[in-house]
């Protein structure tokens, strides 16, 4: 079991450790030549955490605290600002380029909370895929069958955060997600996963994937430790979540699209986690979503993320189209061919699309379905074909997509026995709803435990 962001404060909080102890061991695994540092983290800040950690103690033994994440090691996905520095997000491309005149505001957030912040981690180039390959920086391996056939994929966008907390470099791993590149590497790798209403977090100072759809939010052990890392990043004092009960809480389980392709091991696991809501009292009724039928047909020529990023990285491309995985850039130029009409043909129909949605929602306190339809396949199979890369990669994104394009919030919890391939569990609720599912949240992990 990894130990929470509580345990952990527990732990400083008694004296049983301190936050340089803490760091100190964060940056030893993160330093392993035997480990996966090297290609979860492309930038470490060895220094300035020690004296972070340091400072942390020191207000600590004075009786000052200043939020719930105080002096705990964190990573920061390799898409933020932070001054003084070019943000590369995962790519070379950008390579001397200017360097960020401040940091972005979830960094200076974090930072005022008394967060340790480790290092930047390595991600899918741009944020644009949701398997966690980087060819630059090498793709950090999945800790589930890690020594099988050069091990699984993490997940991506935010792949190297996963890996930063299932490792111990970090207590938690800050990222962004535009169709699921939290909630996939969290289902992927055992952890849990929160995707915020997309208006909640401040983007200023993200390099950009999609306007529309970013979010930025946490990856942790819990529940409550996403609740934590997600007030520091809204900018709210922590309120602890109190569990929603259980009976007569009524959740929908789509049955069209999110379930076709799914494998037997995600099939066993999500079997035996609605049988377990059922025994608690939780109502599970079973539906088609019309809608969700037609997000595919909306998106057909790349939907707002082909458009905005080839708006983003038009020039770049011209310039240092060779220095792209190609992989990331034949996706992003997909953009190229979409005109003004196609795109606000996309907007109009989000405005319709999110409205049948939340009328099919009304009356039920949340969704549920799986968060990936897969386990992690392995590395070496994906880079090895274009089509295989494409097949998981549209089908891993498929599910959590529905909730960015949704505009709504959404959290992923193992649901796997011990042992057993990570398999993770989705709720999620229309934007606006981040507390509440939490709260919900809260009471389905209690469930899923016993």
């Amino acid at each position: 079991m990894i130990p929470s962001l509580h345990q952990h404060s527990e732990d400083l909080r008694s004296g049983r450790s301190s936050s340089l102890e803490l760091t100190e061991r964060a940056l030893d695994l993160a330093a392993a030549a035997d480990g996966e540092g090297a290609r979860v983290f492309t930038r470490l800040y060895a220094d300035s955490a020690r004296a972070s950690a340091s400072a942390s103690d020191t207000l600590r033994a004075a009786g000052l605290t200043r939020s719930p994440i105080e002096g705990l090691p964190v990573s920061i996905k390799d898409l933020f600002d932070v001054a003084g520095e070019t943000t590369l997000a995962g790519s070379v491309a950008l390579r001397g380029y200017p360097a960020a005149t401040e940091s972005a505001v979830v960094v200076q957030r974090l930072i005022a909370a008394g967060a340790v912040i480790v290092g930047r981690t390595n991600m899918t180039e741009f944020a644009y895929s949701g398997l966690g390959i980087n060819p630059h920086y090498g793709t950090p391996r999945n800790p589930w069958q890690r020594d099988i056939d050069g091990g699984r994929i993490p997940g991506g966008s935010s792949s190297g955060a996963a890996i930063s907390v299932t490792d111990g470099m970090a207590v938690a791993g800050v990222g962004s997600d535009t169709g699921g590149s939290i909630r996939i590497p969290a289902a992927l790798c055992g952890l849990t996963g929160f995707k915020p209403t997309a208006s909640r977090v401040s983007l200023q100072g993200v390099l950009p994937l999609s306007e529309y759809l970013d979010s930025i939010g946490a990856m942790a052990p819990t529940v409550t430790c996403c609740a934590k890392m997600d007030a520091v990043l809204a900018g709210e004092t922590y309120v602890a979540p109190v569990a929603h009960p259980l009976r007569g809480l009524r959740l929908l389980m789509p049955t069209n699209v999110v379930l076709d392709g799914i494998d037997e091991q995600v099939a066993s696991a999500l079997q035996t986690a609605l049988s377990r809501l059922s025994a608690a009292g939780a109502v599970i009724v079973e539906s088609k979503i019309d809608a969700f039928s037609e997000l595919a047909s909306i998106n057909a020529k790349g939907g707002f993320t082909a458009a905005e990023a080839w708006t983003w990285h038009r020039k770049l491309i011209a310039e240092r189209e060779a220095a792209y995985d190609q992989r990331v850039v034949s996706r992003i130029k997909r953009g190229k061919d979409m005109g003004a009409a196609d795109l606000l043909d996309v907007i109009h129909s989000r405005r319709r699309w999110i409205a049948a949605v939340e009328r099919q929602l009304a009356g039920f306190d949340a969704m549920i379905m799986p968060t990936v339809p897969i386990v992690a396949p392995k590395i070496a199979d994906l880079q090895a074909s274009d089509d295989a890369y494409y097949a998981a990669n549209g089908l891993i994104l498929r599910n959590p997509t529905m909730i960015n394009f949704l505009d709504g919030c959404a959290v992923s919890l193992p649901c796997h026995a011990r042992g057993n391939a990570p398999v993770g569990l989705s709720l999620a609720a229309p934007g606006g709803n981040d507390h509440r599912l939490l709260s919900i949240a809260l009471a389905v992990e209690a469930a899923l435990k016993n």
